[in-house]
């Protein structure tokens, strides 16, 4: 921070965020009108008070904050050879870097032009300078920086949350972009210097949506907002038993011309890929492949003209994801984004998105943005069952009527299961491996359930196809094992219920215990499961959005149980900015 005396103070801790707060508290600084900082897991060195950021320059009148990784950081420390290093990271070399050219330039925006200019690899960095009162400068690469336009301040941040609380005005920086921002004003510029406009854009959530307002966690506050975000994505994009999405009106002659789609995504993102995966080669009749984001682009991926290419990411800036549509686009494929969040990078440089409307989610572990961004993709594949004409509009509409019940009967659910799954949760905080099992839409569904007890308690947990049970992974079954089932509906066209309740009488003769996640009135499960968490009548094809909730509730009380974090889970960042 330069304080209103003109001196650049620094102040860092190692750890979590509250550590810095009570050493401000005990020990506070200068009031100041120009200020950066960072929270980021160490990439380079461990996390202790020398590596954490800011870093200094020009003999500590110069402060860099460093988001990615700078992949060429050793020959340049080694041409650094000379300075005084005090960490062990990267960060530090792009940081004595600038503080060299500033000196040289007395220009802190023409200082990161030339010195980005030498840096390979992923980053944002912000950077200001004691002698450039008001002044911080940005620059990035493949790495997530959005402005925000106040009155009389401006601001910079990785997401809109950073600053929503004081505007809800907010400017786009694209790839290879440098921006200098003032108190009254905000100038953008591409590597080479030339002048870029930036679009502005209206956040549309306010502060509050990003507080916990009262709850315990905000993991629990988003839990409870699963059906807020189903019912905002698929609010003004339904009207008269039709699929409205005027955001994909430019492409629609490529989406009748397509053979193929392939969704793109990682982690929980992938889950709800493989969910949409079944909806879309139901209605639309288009073969769809669901490819982890960073293993698509190395293993010379088919793909052309008729490709159509989906990505799924909450925070659009996950870099395996990017680098993927980036190389699908060379192949020329073409590309729609499903994001969570505006000004992202991957909607911008794809060629149309579908944004969900979930709202800022805090928690480390993805919750409502995953049944929101399951919903995008049922709205996807019944706009291409349209466009196909692969279902006719009678179809179209008893699917969009029953789409549309789901936010009420997920509020069923959010209200009725909890407290129950809280108590037995509670029994199990010692337990130490948990498998889930799950059918067609299900199979996702018992993946999601399992990364989300991975993710929060840190115990081995396993999701597996329930007809795969035969064919291994029934030698996992002890006494004691438990295992939850997502029991398909008894009106499964498929009749698939029958086969999941032999595969659990299979099991629980082995002495497994059985949880049982199961609709309303399904009465043929009831004797062979230990606990059984009912959920409302649902299409089949809808029934993931309800059964994924109680394991969400599972996976946050289990971690609570054990004393742990539910939030920010160790290891683990919200967003994964580098490859």
């Amino acid at each position: 921070m330069l304080g209103v005396d003109g001196v650049l103070r620094t102040r860092k801790k190692a750890g979590k965020l509250g550590a810095l707060v009570d050493d401000l508290d005990r020990s506070g600084m200068a009031d100041g009108r120009t200020g950066i900082g960072h929270t980021r897991w160490a990439t380079h060195g461990g996390p202790t008070d020398a590596n954490a950021h800011p870093h200094l320059g020009d003999d500590g009148r110069l402060a860099l904050i460093h988001n990615g990784i700078i992949e060429n950081f050793a020959e340049l420390k080694a041409e650094l050879g000379d300075e005084d290093f005090t960490s062990e990271t990267d960060t530090e070399v792009a940081a004595l870097l600038v503080g060299r050219a500033y000196r040289e330039t007395g220009d802190l925006t023409e200082a990161l032009r030339r010195t980005v200019a030498r840096l390979e690899g992923a980053f944002t960095l912000l950077v200001m300078h004691q002698d450039a009162p008001g002044v911080v400068v940005g620059a990035r690469r493949n790495s997530p920086l959005v402005i925000g336009l106040g009155d009389g301040e401006n601001f910079l941040g990785s997401d809109v949350a950073a600053f929503v609380e004081h505007t809800r005005r907010a400017m786009e920086i694209g790839q290879d972009q440098i921006v200098t921002i003032r108190p009254d004003g905000v100038e953008v510029a591409d590597f080479a210097g030339t002048p870029v406009a930036a679009t502005e854009f209206e956040i549309a959530w306010d502060a509050s949506a990003a507080e916990k307002g009262g709850w315990s966690s905000f993991m629990r506050k988003e839990i409870s907002e699963e059906p807020a975000a189903v019912a905002n994505t698929l609010l003004g994009r339904i009207h008269d038993g039709a699929v409205t999405l005027p955001e994909l009106d430019d492409i629609a002659d490529t989406l009748t011309g397509i053979d193929r789609v392939i969704v793109l995504a990682c982690g929980t993102a992938a889950y709800a890929g493989l969910v949409g995966r079944y909806a879309i080669e139901s209605w639309a009749g288009l073969p769809v492949d669901v490819e982890l984001s960073h293993e698509f682009g190395y293993r010379d991926p088919v793909v052309n003209e008729r490709t159509l290419v989906v990505s799924v990411s909450q925070s659009g800036e996950t870099m395996d994801t990017l680098l993927a549509v980036r190389a699908a686009k060379e192949r020329g494929a073409h590309t729609v984004s499903i994001c969570n969040t505006q000004g992202a990078t991957i909607p911008r440089e794809s060629d149309a998105v579908l944004y969900t409307h979930a709202g800022p989610e805090v928690a480390v572990a993805s919750t409502k943005a995953f049944v929101a961004q399951i919903t995008a993709l049922y709205l996807l594949g019944l706009h291409l069952a349209r466009l196909r004409g692969a279902l006719d509009e009678p179809a179209i509409a008893k699917l969009l009527a029953e789409l549309q019940d789901i936010p009420d009967k997920l509020d069923q659910v959010v209200e009725s299961t909890p407290a129950r799954i809280a108590e037995f949760a509670h029994w199990m905080a010692d337990t130490q491996s948990v498998l889930f099992l799950g059918r067609h839409v299900g199979y996702p569904i018992a993946l999601e359930g399992a990364l989300k007890l991975k993710e929060l308690a840190y115990i081995h947990a396993e999701g597996f196809a329930a007809g795969e049970l035969k064919h291994g992974p029934i030698a996992l079954i002890e006494p004691g094992q438990i295992v939850f089932v997502i029991v398909p509906s008894p009106r499964n066209e498929h009749s698939l219920h029958k086969k999941v309740v032999s595969n659990i009488q299979e099991i629980r003769a082995r002495g497994a215990r059985v949880i049982a996640v199961a609709e309303i009135g399904d009465v043929a499960v009831a004797p062979f499961a230990d606990e059984v968490i009912r959920i409302p009548f649902a299409a089949p094809m809808f029934e993931p959005l309800l059964a994924v909730v109680p394991l969400h509730v599972f996976a946050m009380e289990l971690a609570s149980a054990k004393g742990l974090d539910v939030d920010q889970p160790r290891n683990l960042a919200k967003s994964v900015t580098v490859e």
